[in-house]
């Protein structure tokens, strides 16, 4: 098992003026860190690579699709620049040392049509992926995809329908995200969730049902631990959350108040819990 936090909580861009950040990250006890990619041609893969391993740190990567890149879109040429959007991103990431990309990776978040997701939706996404699994290999890259909540995405919500996304995907490098936070809105049962996404599960986003710090919500963690010891799971568990009053991207993620002491709390304070709770967890 691993343990990691996501620097969006005190950077919406990491890059080498962050590095000073990496051994207090350390010392709190995390195994890594989770990175931002948007632009994979602006990612100074080699200096960070360099910071990491100067702190004993790995990474994992998170990514969304920005702009006009989206894998649902009607437009073939849209769907051919998000799958080398996609593929740029691997070889950045392997750059980097990562293995994991996770996140939303089929359309924008955000992006709502109005109407249910279609068919021929589905399978644009399929198809997407399906043509991306060589260089996902040829990287060792894997690629978790995050259903979020409805209030995020109309095209996928679920477990379920993750589960049936990667089975009709069918390439080993594609699995699935599983969040807390998005599965506290959406699923019956969060732990019943783990144990339906457990065959294609690659990343776990340990996150409060406020964003705040772990334990200190509602989120049914005794349950979502024996889950991840039930199945097996050994990857990362990651904490996910952002800053106050980083401008763009704490609007794009709904932070309008203070949902901690301090940011940087529900890191520090986050992995103690986590760490107990996994510790304590049976099958």
């Amino acid at each position: 098992m691993k343990f990691g936090v996501n620097v969006f909580i005190w950077t919406a861009n990491f890059d080498q003026s962050h590095l000073p950040l990496l051994p207090k990250i350390k010392a709190a006890g995390f195994d890594g860190v989770e990175l931002p990619m948007f632009h994979p041609a602006q990612f100074d893969a080699a200096g960070i690579r360099r910071g990491l391993q100067d702190n004993g740190l790995e990474c994992t990567i998170c990514s969304v699709l920005t702009g006009d890149l989206n894998m649902t879109s009607a437009d073939a040429g849209v769907r051919q620049r998000t799958q080398q959007h996609v593929r740029e991103c691997a070889a950045k990431a392997a750059e980097v040392g990562a293995t994991i990309i996770a996140g939303p990776l089929y359309s924008p978040v955000g992006l709502m049509t109005g109407v249910r997701r279609t068919p021929d939706e589905w399978k644009r996404v399929v198809d997407c992926y399906q043509a991306i699994g060589q260089a996902l290999a040829q990287h060792n890259v894997h690629i978790a995809i995050e259903p979020l909540n409805r209030f995020e995405t109309y095209f996928l919500n679920t477990a379920e329908d993750a589960v049936r996304l990667c089975d009709e995907i069918n390439h080993p490098n594609v699995g699935i995200l599983f969040d807390t936070f998005h599965a506290n809105i959406e699923e019956k049962n969060i732990a019943d969730g783990y144990r339906t996404v457990a065959r294609h599960l690659k990343h776990v986003h340990t996150c409060e049902n406020d964003r705040g710090i772990p334990g200190t919500g509602h989120v049914a963690w005794h349950q979502v631990f024996s889950a991840l010891r039930q199945i097996g799971y050994d990857g990362w568990l990651t904490i996910e959350s952002f800053g106050f009053s980083l401008g763009e991207l704490s609007a794009a993620a709904s932070i309008w108040r203070d949902i901690a002491p301090t940011p940087e709390s529900i890191a520090f304070e986050g992995i103690e819990f986590i760490r107990r709770g996994m510790a304590a967890a049976k099958a």
